[in-house]
C-alpha cells in the first residue's frame, strides 16, 4: 500500500464541509506520518480520480455520505475506505434508517416525516419534540422543540431549506455513541457518554473544544454496556456497512437505548468521537487512519 498514491477526499459541497476539510487534514497529515503516499483532494474540483490508486473518504453529510461519491469511485474500478453505495444511501436517509431498523425490532424514537410546515403537534406527540432534516449530519438543522410557536418557526425554517424534515417524539436520557470497526469479529469500541454545555449535543457542542465532557467509559452498568454494544453490532450488519461507523443513541432510565441514527463516516477531528473512543482503546489516531486505509476495497457486502 505504501507504494500506492491515495487520494484523502474531503471538503465536499455539503453544509458539513468545514468538518470535513479538518477530518481530511487529520487523516492526509497521519497517513504522510506513516510513510504513505497521500494528498487531500476536494471532489468540487474534481471527479476523475484515476491517478489514484486508493481513495480515502474523508466527506461528511451529502454527496460524500449518502452514496454519491461511492457510486462515482466504484465506477472509476478504485477501492476506497468505508461503506459502499447500498449501506450509505439507506444510513443516511434517517426515514429510512429507522423504517429498516423498526423493522429489525431494533429500538428508535417515535417518529414521523412531513412535507409542509407544522403549526401545531400531531396527536400521536408531545412536547418536547424533535425536528431534524431527514438527509443530514452532523446536527445540522436539529432542534428541540418546546411549543407551536417555536414549532412552526422551525418547521418553516426546515421546509424552506431541506423541503422535508423529520418529527421525532423526544427521548430523556443519557447521550452516547458508540463506534463499530471493520474486525473479524466486529469490534464495538468502548461505550462514550456525551455531556454537552447545551441542551443536546448539537453542532456547537460537537465542534467546539471545552463545549463537550467526554465520559469514557460511559456510566452505564456491565449489562447495559453490553447491550449498547451489541445493538450497535447489530446496526452495521443490518445495513452492511463496512469500514467503521459510528452509533448514535439516547439511553432513557427505564426503557433503555434508543439508536437516533447512524453515521459511516465518523469526524476525525481533534473533538470527534471516534478517535477518542480509539484512544481510549489503545488505538492511536495513525493506528486507526492506517487499520481504516488497509480495509480499502471495491466491492462491498450489498452493492
Amino acid at each position: 500500500m505504501k507504494n500506492k498514491k491515495i487520494a484523502v477526499l474531503y471538503g465536499g459541497p455539503s453544509r458539513e464541509k468545514e468538518v470535513s476539510i479538518r477530518s481530511g487534514l487529520n487523516v492526509c497529515e497521519a497517513l504522510v506520518r506513516k510513510g504513505y503516499d497521500a494528498v487531500c483532494i476536494d471532489p468540487v474540483d474534481s471527479l476523475d480520480f484515476s491517478g489514484f490508486d486508493v481513495i480515502f473518504n474523508a466527506l461528511h453529510g451529502t454527496f460524500g455520505e449518502d452514496g454519491s461519491v461511492q457510486s462515482i469511485i466504484k465506477q472509476q474500478g478504485i477501492p476506497y475506505t468505508g461503506s459502499g453505495v447500498m449501506a450509505s444511501v439507506l444510513t443516511i436517509n434517517k426515514l429510512s434508517a429507522k423504517h429498516v431498523m423498526r423493522k429489525d425490532g431494533i429500538p428508535t424514537s417515535q417518529f414521523d416525516y412531513f412535507t409542509e410546515s407544522l403549526s401545531q403537534l400531531p396527536e400521536a406527540f408531545s412536547y418536547p419534540v424533535v425536528v431534524k432534516p431527514n438527509l443530514e449530519g452532523s446536527s445540522v438543522g436539529v432542534f428541540i422543540v418546546d411549543s407551536d410557536e417555536e414549532l412552526l418557526a422551525r418547521t418553516e425554517e426546515l421546509i424552506g431549506y431541506y423541503q422535508a424534515f423529520l418529527l421525532e417524539s423526544f427521548v430523556k436520557g443519557k447521550e452516547i455513541t458508540i463506534s463499530v470497526l471493520e474486525h473479524e469479529p466486529l469490534k464495538a469500541l468502548p461505550v462514550l457518554e456525551l455531556r454537552p454545555g447545551n441542551r443536546f449535543y448539537d453542532y456547537e457542542s460537537k465542534y467546539t473544544a471545552g463545549m463537550t465532557a467526554f465520559i469514557l467509559p460511559a456510566e452505564l452498568s456491565p449489562a447495559l454496556t453490553e447491550r449498547c454494544q451489541a445493538l450497535a453490532t447489530r446496526v452495521y450488519r443490518l445495513f452492511q456497512c463496512s469500514g467503521v461507523i459510528r452509533v448514535d443513541m439516547i439511553v432513557d432510565p427505564d426503557q433503555g437505548p434508543f439508536i437516533l441514527e447512524v453515521n459511516t463516516s465518523p469526524g476525525m477531528t481533534q473533538t470527534s468521537d471516534l478517535p477518542a473512543q480509539a484512544a481510549y482503546e489503545g488505538l492511536l489516531f495513525d493506528d486507526l487512519v492506517e487499520q481504516l486505509l488497509l480495509g480499502a476495497s471495491l466491492e462491498k457486502a450489498c452493492d
